[in-house]
């Protein structure tokens, strides 16, 4: 939010520097982010002078130039070559002279050399007022009064606004601050504080009166809760023009773009005060009927920015007795907009609620300064002031007259929210005393009336304007922020508590698995919980019924909580491959959300993404692509680090996947995983396989507190390895064959392992050849050749029996 200094000073007249002021402004919570300097006249026209024009002959080599001598205040005059046709002796005329930097209308420099044109020497310029930035003509040099004399700066004839402006990092809930005057208070209070006493000036509405009782229009509301305050008036006989430049230099200086006078003044009060106001031409505001309601579904309305909007039943409009004229507290309709045209206005000023401007705003993309101020809420109590002031400064700049009184619908008295503050809650929570009378001064300073005193505290009467005031605490808040944060004295003894935990804590073990993960070459993302309903439709498995809606979502991209971590995740893989990052290993813990009729869930997930190669090109290691496998290897040692074991494995039956597995330990999945079909990797324009796993992290925290670690002594005797090449039909998974390598040999055998598979045109059609190791190891004494034989010979009948496999 930009704060003019000078603007700030007709509030409270102070002479700091702009650094002081700011760092006060910080101190109390309203932290200046930057200072910038503004000039109304961009350069301050510093180098250029006034010239007396001693000589104006035709240029010899140029039919449109002349050659002119110039007196610029200095020992001797210059020449300048001239285009302008107005030009003449005798003139008193602007002069940039040599080295003197002017801007174009964009802002552009450019510096005033010694150069020749047509072969003639020209050692300056003669201006036009556009060149200048003193209007837009430029049919013509400027002339000047004659009475002035050559070499005085036109920086001390022309009334050049300089200010500085305070870029202020305002938080959300500080709605009072939203004006110069909410800025001011702030200031006055701290001031105080440093027992430096400025009375607060505001606009005085002392000569309101209403000229003629011509025009009056008839205003309903048919919704009070919508809009608790409405007021109106009318002024007619107005002539709408450009602003006097005391306005212009004003909303400039702030950044925004002068219109007109009767919209300059509802921007500029805006901005003032804090209180958003909208101006309607009277004479299109059909049977002089203002009504205040809610939309008709359906019905469509064209904003002063020529967007048509589809309206909602719960957009809250000013309306006529024939259509709606204005988004109440967003944006004016196109067709009651005040424009050169327009005699008589109907000016409104009012508070509406805040929930309901904020979901008209967001539904429709609609983000003004009217609308900004009305969501986090304004003074109910400034609204007919405002008004006042308002109607005042038209009425100056236009010439009008107020034809009508105001009209004020306000049927339910706002009354001061009413708050008890304990002595002994300020000392805690500061963790210092403060002096009661230091306390007292701070709360009146912040105009907080203290309506009652006990030993142990104060009863308050918080002002209609702190709507972020509502609690003990927040009045804490105040009194520490204007007390200064920076006087609270820091103690010599630290207090802690030791906090019971365990090593099973969820956070431990996300520490656990990510520093893993980390330390494999995966990078961590945390992605928004908020996403697009659309992503919805991509799987049969997810259900728009089921989702979470927001009632109140920040955009339509990200209007549901997500129901799968895929898509958060794929859109991170596509944004970095996009930029050429293609080999990607990336984790996430995070939570889904779903909706059923008990109510809503939240499951707990780690996610894994593998994408492209498995790391970056280099000249001794070989490329190898992420796979399923690789995949699989990570989610085997990270289910081994947490000490679980998977007794049961399933095939993927989900849209999601082209091909996976589903672990699990009895009835509980613990983490599906596969391939990513082409249809959804399509839809983020990936052209790359990408590989996901999803690890349930509710069901995997109940496994590990369940786990029992058991330790044993190392094997004294040898293991011993043997292998077998087995001929087996193709649908005959290895899954088969380590179950029944175990079924059959339960005390020996150790470990089974697939090493090869061979699948080529030399096998039988429908055939393809495994080549398994065993492992065997008796911890009791060394295997002998016979035990050994006995065992594969075993397991061969075994596998040609029930498998019909051959021994190659």
């Amino acid at each position: 939010m930009k704060i003019s200094y000078n603007w700030l000073k007709q509030f409270i007249p102070i002479e700091f520097e702009a650094k002081k002021t700011a760092e006060m402004l910080t101190d109390l919570g309203l932290e200046v982010g930057g200072i910038e300097k503004y000039e109304s006249i961009k350069g301050g026209l510093q180098g250029v002078v006034v010239g007396h024009v001693l000589s104006c002959e035709q240029h010899s080599n140029a039919d449109r130039l002349k050659l002119t001598t110039v007196d610029v205040g200095q020992e001797n005059p210059i020449q300048i070559v001239c285009g302008a046709p107005n030009v003449a002796k005798g003139q008193k005329v602007p002069v940039a002279t040599i080295g003197t930097t002017l801007y174009d209308d964009k802002g552009e420099a450019w510096k005033i050399k010694k150069g020749k044109i047509r072969g003639e020497v020209s050692e300056g310029m003669i201006c036009a007022a556009d060149e200048l930035g003193l209007g837009t003509d430029h049919d013509g040099i400027m002339v000047l009064d004659s009475k002035l004399n050559p070499g005085t700066p036109c920086a001390e004839i022309f009334e050049i606004e300089n200010d500085e402006v305070f870029e202020i990092d305002l938080t959300p809930n500080r709605a009072d601050a939203m004006s110069h005057l909410g800025v001011a208070r702030d200031l006055q209070a701290g001031l105080e504080r440093r027992k430096i006493s400025k009375k607060l000036i505001t606009p005085s509405v002392g000569k309101f009166h209403v000229d003629v009782r011509a025009r009056k229009l008839q205003v309903t509301v048919e919704n009070s809760k919508l809009a608790p305050r409405y007021c109106g008036i009318t002024l007619s006989n107005l002539t709408v023009q450009q602003s006097p430049d005391w306005l212009k230099n004003r909303l400039k200086a702030i950044g925004l773009s002068p219109i007109n006078n009767v919209v300059d003044i509802t921007n500029y009060v805006l901005h003032e005060l804090g209180q958003p106001l909208h101006a309607f031409d009277a004479d299109r505001v059909y049977d002089k009927n203002i009504i205040v309601k809610t939309a008709t579904k359906g019905t469509k309305f064209m904003t002063l920015d020529g967007v048509e909007h589809i309206l909602h039943e719960d957009d809250l409009m000013i309306c006529d007795a024939e259509k709606p004229m204005c988004i109440a507290g967003v944006f004016g309709g196109i067709n009651t907009g005040v424009t050169e045209k327009t005699t008589s206005i109907f000016l409104e000023s009012a508070y509406f609620d805040p929930v309901t401007i904020r979901k008209t705003a967001k539904r429709h993309g609609l983000n003004t300064d009217a609308s900004f101020r009305f969501e986090r809420g304004i003074d109910i109590e400034n609204v007919e002031y405002a008004l006042k002031h308002a109607a005042l400064l038209i009425k100056e700049v236009t010439g009008g007259d107020i034809t009508s009184d105001i009209v004020d619908f306000y049927p339910k008295q706002f009354e001061d929210h009413q708050v008890f503050l304990s002595f002994e809650k300020i000392n805690k929570l500061i963790g210092e005393e403060i002096p009661k009378d230091t306390i007292k001064s701070i709360l009146a300073s912040l105009q907080i009336k203290v309506k009652s005193v006990t030993e142990s505290g104060l009863g308050l009467a918080i002002p209609s304007y702190r709507v972020d005031v509502q609690r003990e605490v927040d009045v804490i808040e105040e009194i520490l922020r204007v007390y200064g944060y920076n006087n609270i004295k820091f103690g010599d003894k630290l207090n802690a508590s030791v906090a019971k935990s365990t090593k099973f804590d969820a956070h431990k073990l996300e520490q656990k698995i990510g520093d893993q993960l980390a330390s494999q070459g995966y990078y961590e993302i945390m992605t928004n919980s908020l996403t697009s309903p659309e992503y919805q439709s991509l799987s049969e498995q997810l259900s728009a019924e089921e989702s979470v809606q927001m009632l109140n979502p920040l955009s339509n991209d990200l209007s549901v909580m997500r129901s799968s971590m895929l898509f958060n995740g794929l859109e991170t893989i596509s944004y970095n491959v996009n930029r050429k990052k293609s080999n990607l290993k990336l984790f996430e813990f995070g939570k889904t959300y779903a909706r059923n009729e008990k109510g809503t869930i939240e499951n707990m997930h780690l996610s894994l993404f593998l994408t492209g190669n498995r790391s970056e090109d280099s000249w001794n290691t070989p490329q190898k692509k992420n796979d399923f496998f690789f995949l699989k290897t990570t989610i085997e040692n990270t289910l081994s680090r947490l000490g679980i074991n998977y007794n049961a494995s399933s095939p993927i039956d989900s849209d999601l996947f082209s091909e996976g597995l589903t672990l699990s330990d009895k009835k509980k999945d613990i983490v599906t995983f596969g391939i990513v079909t082409l249809s959804i990797l399509k839809k983020f324009d990936i052209n790359q396989e990408v590989l996901y796993a999803d690890f349930n992290w509710d069901n995997i925290l109940q496994l590990v507190t369940k786990n029992k670690i058991i330790y044993q002594s190392i094997p004294k005797y040898p293991e011993v390895k043997r292998d077998f090449a087995l001929l087996l039909d193709d649908d005959i998974t290895f899954k088969k064959v380590y179950d029944l390598g175990f079924q059959t040999e339960k005390k020996l055998i150790k470990n089974i392992n697939l090493f090869d598979v061979y699948t080529g045109s030399k096998l039988p059609k429908g055939k393809k050849s495994y080549a398994i190791s065993f492992t065997l190891q008796d911890d009791k004494s060394t295997l002998t050749d016979k035990q050994i034989d006995r065992i594969m010979k075993k397991l061969q009948t075994r596998y040609e029996k029930e498998l019909s496999a051959e021994l190659r």
